[in-house]
Parts: structure tokens; C-alpha cells; sequence
């Protein structure tokens, strides 16, 4: 483990990295939030960046808090929501879809049925704001990204880039290979919390027509509007 003061009000621990990193971190995180004077805790990959206020308590004392956290057993279930996530794999909003059968020698209907079947963990939020990092995906379906980034991704994509997958919540460059598009909006800013999806959900995605897709479309954007 180590530990890098970062900022007057932050420090990053950093893991090697294992299968069970994401989980680990996340339950090391909900722990440390338990704390008055840390602000927040932020999960990485292998790492987890903890804003602390400085007034309260000084960065000695703040590694010291971080290290007997990480040293406990993380026996506590991670509080985490269920979410079911429409898809429509149809190949306009699937643009990347067709490359996928072509490198893994799968059927449509094959990809759909292994990318849709598991339940993902959301590991981390990245790349831009609300982007989840999703694990849990067949391996079967592992893709390379694309050698040459797109200019521009639909809100809304989902995609594949390695050994896992991804939903971009806004329109923004992107290298993943794009298998589907969900109308839900992944950053409804006016809830609870800014974002739909947070470290230590679940996600279960289901398969869509485009008329459905289209319908739920209608629908979120009138339920953004009120």
C-alpha cells in the first residue's frame, strides 16, 4: 500500500491490483465517509483519494486514520443500488456491434445475450462526469478500443473496450466500441445525488426495440423537463 499526500486537503492510497480491488476499495471508502472531517473519498481503479479538512485534522494523523481503515477486515454488505438499464443493440445505435460479431465470430443475438445476461458492478465514475466503469462482463465479448477515437460518442452509448463495458452519460470522444445506445439519463443532476450510478451499484442491462427505445426516449426527456 501507499500512501501520497496529494494536496493541503488530500491523500491517495494506492493497492496493487486484484479481482477483488473494486469492491474492497468501495467498502474502504463507505467506512472513511462514516468520518466527520474527511469531505469525500474518491475510488479509482487501484487507488481511492481522500478530501479531508485540514482544520480538523492534520495529514499525519489523516494517513494514520487511512491506514487502519485499509487494515480492517471490510466485512460490511456495500450499499448499493439495483439498476435495470434498457438497451437497444439495434445496429444504428450499435455502430461498433457488427466489428464485435466479426472479431469474437458471434452472432447478434449471441453478443446481446452475453452482454445483457450478467449483473455488473460499478466499479468506479471516470473519463467524464457519471461514466461508469462497469466489471462483471463475459470475457467472451473482450474487445480491443478502437485504434483511433471518435470526435464524438451519443449520450447515452454503450460500450466495450477490453474486458469491460460502459455507458456514456454525455456526447463526448470516445475510443470504446459502441454495441448500443440506452435512452436513461446517467446524470439527472436534480435528484438525490448528481448521478444516476455510483461506486458499489449494480447494474442489469435488458434487451430494447427501437420503438421502445424511442418511447422511453419521450418519456425521460419529459420527466428532465418537469
Amino acid at each position: 500500500m501507499l500512501l501520497q499526500s496529494i494536496s493541503e486537503n488530500a491523500i491517495m492510497m494506492t493497492l496493487p491490483y486484484t479481482p477483488d480491488s473494486s469492491a474492497y476499495l468501495i467498502a474502504v471508502k463507505q467506512q472513511l465517509e462514516n468520518q466527520s472531517f474527511i469531505v469525500e473519498a474518491v475510488v479509482g481503479y487501484r487507488t481511492i483519494t481522500v478530501y479531508f479538512d485540514p482544520l480538523r485534522i492534520s495529514h499525519q494523523k489523516m494517513k494514520k486514520v487511512i491506514t487502519a481503515t485499509s487494515e480492517q477486515k471490510q466485512t460490511e454488505k456495500i450499499n448499493g443500488r439495483l439498476h435495470h438499464i434498457p438497451v437497444c443493440y439495434d445496429k444504428t445505435f450499435g455502430i461498433d456491434i457488427a466489428h464485435v460479431m466479426k472479431n469474437k465470430k458471434l452472432s447478434w443475438q449471441k453478443v446481446v445475450a452475453l452482454h445483457s445476461n450478467p449483473t455488473y458492478n460499478v466499479s468506479f465514475l471516470g473519463f467524464s462526469p457519471g461514466f461508469p466503469f462497469l466489471t462483471g462482463m463475459d470475457q467472451t465479448l473482450a474487445t480491443p478500443r478502437k485504434d483511433k477515437p471518435r470526435l464524438e460518442v451519443p449520450q447515452g452509448s454503450v460500450g466495450i473496450a477490453g474486458g469491460q463495458t460502459g455507458i456514456y452519460p454525455s456526447t463526448s470522444p470516445g475510443g470504446w466500441q459502441i454495441i448500443g445506445r440506452t435512452p436513461v439519463n446517467l446524470l439527472p443532476l436534480a435528484d438525490d445525488r448528481p448521478t444516476l450510478l455510483a461506486p458499489g451499484d449494480q447494474i442489469r442491462f435488458y434487451p430494447i426495440t427501437k420503438i421502445e427505445f424511442e418511447q422511453l426516449q419521450k418519456e425521460e426527456r419529459i420527466k428532465n423537463d418537469n
